[in-house]
């Protein structure tokens, strides 16, 4: 595995666990008002097989990116990171029906010139 499937395994795994998140909050309906309640809430959601997911995931994804970083300048790698907003923003409308709008739209649309931009100075 070379240096841009490091990258793209921490997006990939960074996007799956945000979309995992939001599932699970979803399902585990409104978030208490009250400390206890809170503390037990979060601890039913930490328990739950999909959210040990995603933890394994953010691990995967930093030892990752660790590896990216032996063979990038962070400068360099740091910016692809940013299509993990344009995933999330997919994911969100696909998976959730998350409404997609022209400010959400143009606002990927300037991040992904940005990082067109920003990787040809390499």
């Amino acid at each position: 595995m070379g240096g841009p499937a490091f990258i793209a395994t921490t997006i990939l795994l960074t996007v799956y666990g945000q979309l995992i998140v939001k599932w699970r909050v979803g399902k585990a309906g409104d978030f208490p008002t009250s400390a206890g309640d809170r503390v037990s809430f979060l601890a039913h959601l930490v328990t739950q097989p999909w959210v040990i997911s995603v933890f394994a995931a953010a691990a995967i994804a930093a030892l990752s990116w660790m590896a990216a970083m032996t063979q990038y300048d962070l400068s360099v790698a740091y910016p692809y990171v940013a299509l993990s907003f344009a995933l999330v923003l997919a994911g969100s409308a696909v998976f959730f029906g998350e409404p997609l709008n022209l400010a959400k739209v143009t606002g990927i649309a300037v991040i992904i010139v940005g990082l067109i931009i920003g990787s040809r100075g390499v």
